[in-house]
């Protein structure tokens, strides 16, 4: 009788919950009474089923890696690269979330590097373009009428106070600088190898984190198989004194994918072998 009655009681507050919820996600502006903004939450939930972006790194540059949803046959692809997108000459980003969205945010970071450029005749410090950016992206979550963005986006750069730099911001206007890190689908499972895989700062090379994002990505997409129509990798690296941002034609990632595939088929055959040994 007693399991009755406590079982009854946690449905009726589960019930309670969820119409407070409703009461309180119809707006962006309006807290609920544990001090959640769901509109927000939503936001970022959007963002869990979009398509996977992720960030690595280096000593001798920066990389972002995308997962390419949009491979339609009869798709004509006018524009080479639909996930990675230039902002000007010494930073780059890569988005998951709802495109439109993006469109509209990566404008606006484009107009707000080209404003500093005319004003001080030099590139904008990347943290500076990230955390003018973030101020916009807040605003939408606390003003009425308005919706948060359902980006989040990953952005990689180069500037003469800190060097190589990756940052991650997300639609409630917070923003951080890391290491290695993804968004988008399954990117907790992703985070999880980063953290196992990567090296510390300084003993990664770019093509080293090559590897990991292509292991990465084949590890954490819902394919059987990654192929090179299915994923897109842009670079950053200094060459001359110069920035240079490259997307990595469907060749080059052909022959990472394959250097991939024949260490993954060696430790397989290792560990084989040592099964057979144990077995004997």
């Amino acid at each position: 009788m007693c399991m009755t009655v406590h079982s009854g009681s946690v449905d009726h507050s589960r019930r309670k919950a969820t119409k407070m919820s409703r009461r309180y996600d119809s707006r962006t502006t309006i807290f609920s009474p544990e001090g959640r903004l769901y509109q927000v939450e939503y936001a970022m939930e959007a963002i869990g089923h979009a398509g996977t972006s992720l960030g690595i790194l280096a000593s001798d540059g920066v990389l972002l890696a995308a997962e390419r949803r949009n491979t339609h046959k009869l798709l004509d692809e006018v524009v080479f690269s639909d996930k990675i997108y230039k902002l000007y000459d010494d930073m780059a980003c890569s988005v998951s979330g709802i495109t439109s969205d993006a469109n509209v945010l990566t404008n606006e970071l484009r107009l707000l590097a080209q404003r500093y450029l005319l004003q001080y005749q030099e590139s904008m410090p990347c943290e500076q373009l990230v955390s003018q950016l973030c101020d916009i992206k807040q605003f939408y979550t606390q003003s009425g009428g308005k919706r948060p963005f359902g980006v989040s986006i990953l952005y990689m750069g180069w500037d003469k106070h800190y060097g190589f730099q990756l940052y991650q911001s997300d639609p409630s206007g917070n923003y951080g600088g890391w290491k290695a890190t993804c968004i988008g689908n399954n990117s907790a499972a992703a985070v999880s190898m980063l953290k196992q895989e990567y090296k510390q700062e300084g003993e990664t090379t770019l093509h080293e984190a090559l590897a990991l994002a292509i292991k990465t990505l084949s590890k954490t997409l819902d394919m059987t198989k990654v192929t090179p129509e299915k994923i897109e990798i842009a670079t950053l690296t200094r060459e001359g004194g110069k920035t240079k941002i490259r997307i990595l034609p469907e060749d080059e990632l052909q022959v990472l994918i394959k250097e991939h595939e024949e260490k993954e088929a060696k430790i397989e055959a290792e560990k084989k072998k040592k099964e057979e040994k144990q077995k004997k």
